[in-house]
């Protein structure tokens, strides 16, 4: 049976639907305008919006035991989704409930071409150890709001020092493509009418940090009071419009990659799922499509074509036309209420949603900071 929805739960994740007026960040004429679409008091990643509309986000459990992980954006307030059994894993319960079967710790929700949501979760919280039975992927029918396949992985898939990141989805709907931004970096690719799963690019310099690269933020490096800084391995990710390219990045890195997904699935077709793909021979089928700078959140438009790009250190939101030659980079909106623009999700009418994650501002880097940071939730309408 549903847990009971705790009055102070909604109380505590009131949401403000009207753009708020920011008269210090007035837009310029060639800039899209920023809008305040929600406001939480929970630390937000993830975002998506379904084929009729539906608002998703996700609080993943990194300074706190939230009491909610996945919710819908709904009539103003947060609702625990599907349900609020599938919200009731807490670090005090690990022991009593199901990490299959519950969301541990969600980093992404994605609705697919066919409408369904799906949820990843690394099961990892606090970025720490991956709890045993917990890292999945999760199909919710929206025309019901049921789970329907869970995608268990295992340890060849999801090992101790993974998280699990971000998720993207074939046209056709059979194959998911998977960033594990974890302590040795990867691509996951699943066979979705299977679910069998195959972890690539495993060590590849492609999917690793840049040792080269610091991650600043307001003006200096940030780092944590133990001197270590920002070490996320391949973390954005975006699919062509047709399916055939797929493109990712680290946030420690600058540059942009891409590679045929047909040299990713070819393992498909066997019966047996191979113990390696021939990584060696996969890193050469690898290319750098340009620089990015540290960027977090990738998303291709499906009216524009456009790559949009999330730039922390500049508070920025950047623009890439792959079509173009020389497929250069442009700042879209720069604004300094995107403190840690993290990931993009587009409408059905072309607007397109970013979370604030103000990873900077948490407890990882600032001890005094407070448990629950409060965040947000952005909107703007590109230009056609």
């Amino acid at each position: 049976m549903p847990l009971p929805l705790r009055p102070r739960l909604l109380a505590g994740a009131l949401l403000f639907l009207t753009p708020l007026a920011h008269p210090a960040q007035a837009q310029t004429p060639s800039q899209p305008e920023l809008k305040q679409v929600a406001r939480f008091d929970h630390q937000v990643t993830g975002v998506t919006v379904s084929k009729d509309g539906r608002i998703f986000v996700n609080f993943p459990r990194w300074t706190e035991d939230t009491e909610v992980s996945v919710a819908e954006l709904k009539d103003g307030k947060l609702t625990p989704f599907p349900d609020t059994e599938w919200n009731a894993w807490r670090n005090a319960k690990k022991d009593q409930v199901s990490a299959n079967s519950h969301w541990v710790c969600v980093q992404s929700v994605v609705a697919d071409p066919k409408g369904d949501l799906w949820v990843l979760d690394p099961a990892a919280p606090a970025m720490g150890a991956v709890v045993q039975g917990g890292p999945k992927l999760v199909e919710i029918d929206l025309k019901t709001n049921k789970p329907g396949r869970i995608i268990a992985f295992d340890e060849q898939v999801a090992p101790q020092g993974s998280y699990l990141n971000d998720v993207r989805f074939s046209p056709d709907g059979k194959t998911a493509y998977l960033t594990d931004s974890g302590a040795m970096g990867a691509l996951v690719v699943v066979d979705l009418d299977s679910g069998r799963a195959k972890r690539v690019l495993d060590g590849d310099p492609s999917t690793q940090p840049d040792k080269s690269v610091t991650v600043n933020y307001d003006g200096k490096p940030l780092r944590r009071p133990d001197g270590r800084g920002v070490e996320f391995a391949a973390d954005g990710l975006a699919l062509s419009k047709d399916g055939e390219t797929l493109y990712w990045q680290a946030i420690k890195g600058r540059t942009l990659y891409s590679i045929p997904t047909s040299d990713l699935t070819g393992w498909m077709t066997s019966a047996v799922v191979p113990s390696a793909l021939g990584d060696q021979g996969l890193s050469r089928k690898v290319e750098a499509v340009g620089e990015n700078g540290p960027a977090d959140g990738l998303i291709i438009s499906r009216g524009t074509g456009r790559m949009y790009v999330t730039s922390p250190q500049d508070n920025a939101i950047k623009v890439r036309d792959l079509g173009a030659k020389g497929s250069e980079l442009k700042t879209l909106i720069q604004d300094e209420r995107l403190r840690w623009p993290d990931t993009f999700g587009e409408g059905p009418d072309g607007t397109i949603y970013v979370t604030t994650s103000h990873i900077q501002d948490s407890a990882f880097y600032k001890p005094d900071a407070p448990a629950a940071l409060p965040t947000e939730l952005w909107s703007f309408k590109p230009a056609p």
